[in-house]
């Protein structure tokens, strides 16, 4: 088999357990391949460090699969995915869940997610591409769904060489899904949603809001399709209202509301959140509990002071205006704005905004999004419940 070598001293992090290796880390290739085949990695000292998918054309060339010496094949998958899925039964409600959550799974940029009876499949790189159709089969076998939709229309496949793309993998079905999370219901769009058409990541988090919003006047910002805020109104809140950019996040989150019936309770509107915030400030609007879950500011190392000024925006201007004794949910899904900068943001927004902030509980990604402690790029997701006075 074709060998990557590393430069020396590039073989630690691989043998610490993380999957990705940079072109800047292969000191030579020795042997023919075809970008996407797996290829074995070695040591400057000859060591073999385990197998992975190569692409030249990609930053990150090498992405390992295993550190043993083990064929990649049908077999390989099956047993992947079934250990994925074996685990999601042990910590996830199965009518919602992430499935195979890539590296984290150790199926490097492979992301599966099921919606009620639906999969929505991405495939991110050329390697794990190739495999696609023998992973649909697989996961008709262990999963039995009623059918499969591709997402695959994202940006990053253009950095592998790959087309933007989506449609049916099997099966046809309505492409609008209903689901349940936590006993609140959902019409997903798995064809022109965002990602694969929900955020399963914040389910655990969301449950977690229902001490607080009992009574409550809640407002959700950046709320999508009303995640936050019906899980609000189901556990209690008096009033809710959602705000979102989008209008079609906004639309479904109408849809939502009436699914569940709760329209009497929930409202949502389409507009930017750092202006209503401020209107909201102006006209000495107050809020029992906020929630700010915003998509991630910053996507690259290279924008992170810009991400750090809109966060310390957003909430400076939510701890304004939350009654006294009142909550903020606040989250990030920035990689790049790790826990520590996150927490500092928010006491930094805390004295600028003159309140005092106690924090409640500080949590991450649903169980079903695992942190593989060996890549910090697999824990993303930071959520502080705090109280306001």
């Amino acid at each position: 088999m074709t060998k990557a070598v590393l430069a020396k001293g590039k073989e630690k992090r691989v043998e610490y357990g993380h999957p990705w290796i940079f072109r800047s880390d292969i000191e030579e290739i020795i042997g023919e391949f075809i970008p996407g085949d797996v290829v074995d990695v070695y040591s400057k000292q000859n060591r073999f460090l385990g197998r992975g998918y190569i692409n030249p054309k990609s930053q990150i060339t090498v992405r390992m699969l295993t550190r043993e010496h083990e064929e990649i094949n049908a077999d390989f998958l099956y047993k992947r995915i079934m250990s994925a899925w074996e685990y999601r039964k042990k910590v996830a409600d199965l009518n919602s869940c992430r499935v195979v959550f890539a590296e984290s799974d150790f199926l490097p940029a492979l992301i599966v997610d099921k919606f009620s009876d639906i999969l929505v499949v991405q495939t991110l790189a050329l390697g794990i591409d190739r495999y696609k159709t023998q992973i649909v089969d697989i996961l008709q076998d262990v999963i039995k769904p009623a059918g499969i939709f591709e997402r695959n229309d994202v940006p990053v496949r253009e950095l592998e060489g790959l087309p933007q793309q989506k449609g049916f993998l099997s099966g046809k079905f309505n492409t609008r899904v209903e689901m349940e999370e936590n006993g609140v219901k959902f019409l997903v769009d798995v064809e022109n949603g965002q990602k694969t058409g929900f955020f399963l990541d914040q389910k655990e988090n969301r449950a977690a809001i229902k001490p607080f919003v009992k009574n409550a006047r809640v407002l959700d910002c950046f709320s999508h399709t009303g995640s936050f805020a019906l899980h609000a109104a189901y556990y209690g809140a008096s009033e809710v209202t959602g705000i979102d950019i989008s209008e079609h996040a906004v639309e479904f989150a109408s849809q939502n509301a009436k699914l569940n019936r709760l329209g009497g309770i929930c409202s949502f509107e389409t507009a930017n959140t750092f202006d209503r915030l401020r209107e909201y400030y102006d006209n000495q609007e107050r809020f029992d509990v906020i929630v700010l879950d915003p998509p991630a500011f910053t996507k690259t190392r290279g924008a992170v002071e810009g991400a750090i000024r809109g966060y310390k925006e957003i909430n400076l201007r939510a701890m304004k205006i939350i009654s006294s004794g009142g909550f903020l949910v606040t989250c990030s899904c920035s990689h790049h704005v790790d826990p520590d900068l996150f927490m500092d943001i928010v006491y930094n927004a805390a004295i600028d905004s003159k309140k005092q902030v106690k924090l409640v509980e500080y949590r991450s990604q649903a169980k079903d999004h695992p942190i593989l402690l060996a890549s910090e790029e697999t824990q993303y997701l930071k959520c502080a419940i705090l109280q306001v006075f």
